[in-house]
């Protein structure tokens, strides 16, 4: 769920390296219960496998060079970057260590069958030992180091173990299969990786900053708000800001999946990051570097990375319990035939076999493979799950409800109607449409509401003078009142004007006005006049909002991937309410409803399905989508708070992509419960046939091996999911 971020909190992500082979992810765990143990440290998230720590503390107690310094003693490398092509070094290094795994092997077994020099045959074996046991023996070694057991130790003592009884080739070719699957597993999630990583290269390092008649090439961090700064065509756009002259086509689908190219005029807002296509603009700087939406998208797919999923988690804290259930198995495999007799070399051969088919190399894998190529495919279309959590509860959704201002609808309000009373006056006068018009606007100047900005809008279009007003107050989902001109002005509902203690003449006539409009589908406000606790209704505003293109035909996507309820929710009068739902298409309208009315709204859905989305613009609606079991905001690319409080963001505004969200989601649940069979079911039917056919160390280790790299290769299918 989502949350608002606590002033006194901060959060570090760093780049780490487990020194090893496989990644220890129960050496991860003990990094981070050993974080969590530290004062001032609220969260702690480790994943050697995804290369990211990261860890919420308290700012006044802890630092961040003291975090730092805690992961460095526990033995951990800690990068100033990712660093992708120290990734991509590394898989060349383990691929040669592969291919020289490979060679001995095959040296090993061919000159012992063309009964060469015993030399050249250990020689080949040996070979093999020491370049395929290299990475498992350092991780075996470190995660002793770290009281722990894991998959390297498993493996590193089944190899021995063939070798001691004389089987060199099975250990040789269990390494080989071992390395060679541990390299797959880290192209697999390395490539998933990669694909959120790539988003760092779409920050330009530089700006073309405007100084008097000239333009300098300033570093993007030394660029302050306010600057201007000039891009041609072609050019990528390396801030967010204002087009203050140009015009031209902006390719945005980098950031927000977008697939047409936005036209970008003066007063428009460009983000860094994007692509100008066919024209030069001057852009004013609105957010310095650390600020804009690149940065932003940078940092919370790096926080998605370290966020992992719950069956990751479960699966992580089990790995150590299983490894030694596995050498406990080992050993009675080994001492139970023993005590009644049995040959020691069968014995002990089986009982290795049985420990390679038993190790969870497959099931380890599964969910990391799957989820992160999940987040990746999500990132690539301008869908930002923010963690692994997300993506699994997103496929638990049987319900949605939306917000309908800038959610269904596009948001941009417009002043429709000024109604003025018969017999209203203003300082002795008749009031006329302007002069109303003129003095609401001056109320709602000082409200950020979307319909007193249209009612601010529609009095700059007409030239109007707008006095100042003073003592401003808002009634949250009912009302405004300022004092204007020596008279306090209120603009609300019914029930703002109900609430007040005042009476206001006319309240009736106006209400039914009102109410005319309303059955037209326009939301209405009256405005009223208080002079020395005398009241009186003047007039009344009425607005209207346009449902967003293609809303039915989503929803309509959303009961196809089996959504049971669609519901509205919003603060609108019911009569508004009621007609934008029918013609989005909902099953239930919910209106009048004042923010803490939603999170109650949004209680009662929680309690009757299994799982809830509630999708708002992440301002008003912060509540309902903390609530909801899965937050979704129409962020928008620049929307600071909805960035900060839902589960997901649809950085585009594309309500199209909600259904996108769900689908990826379905097919990532289906992929890990696929990816879980195959790995138990690999080791169950490999045991019970060692059990009870006793199947020989190569078909086990080719099974064991071949099962990982299955469920690795599947888990990276998911990177191709587009919406």
């Amino acid at each position: 769920m989502g949350e608002t971020a606590d002033p006194t909190l901060d959060t570090v992500r760093l780049p780490v390296e487990h020194d090893g082979g496989r990644s220890c992810e129960s050496c991860a765990l003990r990094l981070e219960r050993q974080l969590e143990a530290t004062a001032g440290v609220r969260e702690a998230s480790v994943s050697f496998r995804s290369g990211i720590c990261s860890v919420t503390f308290e700012e006044t107690v802890v630092s961040r060079e003291d975090v730092v310094s805690i992961v460095r003693e526990f033995g951990v490398l800690v990068e100033d970057s990712v660093d992708g092509k120290r990734d991509q070094q590394r898989l060349r290094r383990e691929s040669i260590f592969v291919a020289l795994t490979l060679l001995g092997m095959g040296v090993g077994l061919a000159t012992d069958l063309l009964s060469g020099p015993t030399p050249l045959v250990w020689g080949g074996y040996a070979t093999a030992y020491v370049f395929g046991g290299w990475y498992g023996l350092r991780g075996s070694i470190a995660s002793l180091r770290d009281r722990t057991v894991d998959i390297d130790l498993l493996m590193i003592l089944a190899a021995a173990g063939a070798l001691t009884i004389g089987a060199p080739f099975e250990g040789a070719m269990l390494l080989f299969l071992f390395s060679l699957s541990n390299t797959l597993q880290h192209y697999a999630i390395g490539r998933s990786r990669r694909a959120i990583e790539s988003l760092v290269e779409l920050r330009p390092e530089t700006a073309q900053v405007v100084r008097g008649e000239k333009t300098e090439t300033v570093p993007i961090d030394e660029v302050e708000v306010g600057d201007v700064f000039v891009v041609r065509p072609g050019d990528r756009i390396p801030l967010d800001g204002v087009v203050v002259e140009g015009e031209s086509t902006v390719d945005q689908s980098s950031l927000t999946g977008e697939s047409v190219p936005v036209l970008k005029t003066p007063g428009d807002e460009v983000f860094g990051g994007t692509i100008t296509e066919n024209g030069s603009l001057e852009v004013q700087v609105t957010r310095v570097a650390q600020e804009s939406a690149i940065a932003r998208l940078i940092d919370m797919v790096e926080n998605a990375q370290s966020e992992k999923a719950p069956t990751q988690r479960l699966i992580d804290r089990l790995e150590q319990p299983y490894v030694l259930g596995v050498f406990g198995m080992t050993g009675v495999a080994i001492a139970l035939p023993l005590a009644i007799g049995a040959a020691f070399e069968p014995t002990f051969y089986r009982a290795m076999t049985l420990m390679v088919a038993a190790s969870p190399c497959a099931v380890v894998i599964s969910t990391p493979a799957a989820v992160l190529s999940a987040i990746a495919a999500g990132a690539r279309q301008g869908v930002l799950f923010k963690g692994g959590e997300h993506v699994e509860t997103a496929a638990t959704i049987d319900a949605v409800a939306f917000d309908k201002t800038g959610t269904l609808t596009e948001g941009n309000t417009s002043l429709t109607d000024v109604g003025v009373r018969d017999t209203a006056t203003l300082d002795g006068e008749a009031l006329t449409e302007a002069r109303l018009l003129a003095v609401a606007a001056a109320v709602q100047s000082r409200s950020e509401h979307h319909l007193a900005t249209a009612t601010v809008e529609a009095a700059d279009e007409r030239g109007l003078d707008v006095p100042e007003a003073s003592g401003f107050q808002a009634t949250v989902g009912k009302g405004v009142r300022a004092s204007v001109e020596g008279r306090t002005i209120h603009i609300g509902n019914r029930r703002y004007f109900e609430s007040l203690s005042t009476t206001f003449d006319g309240i009736e006539m106006g209400d039914r006005e009102i109410t005319e409009l309303e059955a037209d589908g326009k939301t209405s406000v009256l405005v009223g006049v208080e002079n020395d606790g005398d009241g009186r209704i003047v007039g009344w505003l009425a607005y209207t909002d346009t449902l967003r293109e293609g809303v039915p035909a989503v929803i309509e996507r959303l009961r196809a991937l089996g959504i049971e309820h669609v519901v509205m929710l919003t603060g609108d009068n019911e009569r508004v309410a009621e007609a934008i739902g029918a013609e989005a298409g909902v099953d239930a309208v919910r209106a009048e409803l004042l923010p803490e009315q939603k999170v109650d709204a949004i209680d009662e859905l929680v309690a009757q399905f299994d799982g809830v989305a509630m999708v708002g613009d992440g301002v008003n609606d912060a509540p309902a989508l903390a609530t909801a079991t899965l937050g979704v905001a129409m962020g928008g690319a620049g929307t600071d708070v909805a960035l900060e409080t839902a589960d997901v963001v649809l950085m585009g505004d594309d309500l199209g992509k909600l259904p996108y969200v769900l689908g990826l989601s379905r097919k990532t649940r289906t992929t890990l419960m696929v990816n879980l069979a195959i790995s138990f079911g690999a080791i169950g039917v490999m045991v019970l046939a060692i059990l009870t056919s006793g199947i020989p160390l190569p078909l086990a280790v080719v099974g064991h091996e071949g099962s990982t790299v299955v469920v690795s290769l599947n888990g990276l299918r998911l990177l191709g999911v587009r919406g």
